[in-house]
């Protein structure tokens, strides 16, 4: 599998919540990981933001960062490119995407277009799940996408 993780699933490696283990799962069975270059300061300035409002203690956020960035090497980083930039803006206008998640998604597509392979792509935000999803990537966690079975219609 290839998996590409945005920053809301990626800080989930760093940080025990919900999805944690998915992500964990995803990572050991995939031969290659990517994400975008802005993913760093995303991740760096989510757990930031975590020890600012004592979600975390600053020692476990500054711990969390150091390991982030330790795995970042590991990481194929997807190059914030002009048709990078270009795409994003045709994404966010066509799904309703912020800007970062708009940039996510167009780096995701731009991997898959030179991989030439179907690409997983985790994230935990609906709007951008469902985009990606639109846009031909498989979605992790699919639960984002498909409402599960006992759901009210």
């Amino acid at each position: 599998m290839i998996l590409y993780l945005d920053s809301s699933a990626l800080v989930k490696r760093y940080v025990r919540e919900d999805g944690s283990a998915l992500v964990e799962a995803a990572i050991q069975a995939s031969g290659v990981v990517g994400t975008a270059q802005i993913t760093r300061a995303e991740v760096g300035a989510a757990l930031a933001k975590a020890a600012r409002l004592a979600v975390l203690s600053d020692r476990d956020a500054r711990s969390a960062l150091a390991a982030a960035l330790q795995d970042w090497q590991m990481l194929v980083r997807v190059p914030l490119t002009d048709a990078v930039l270009g795409e994003a803006v045709e994404l966010a206008w066509a799904h309703g995407l912020r800007g970062y998640d708009a940039v996510q998604l167009a780096s995701a597509l731009a991997w898959r277009a030179s991989l030439d392979e179907p690409v997983v792509f985790g994230a935990f935000d609906r709007t951008l799940a469902v985009a990606a999803t639109a846009c031909g990537l498989q979605p992790l966690p699919e639960s984002l996408v498909v409402p599960p079975p006992d759901a009210p219609s």
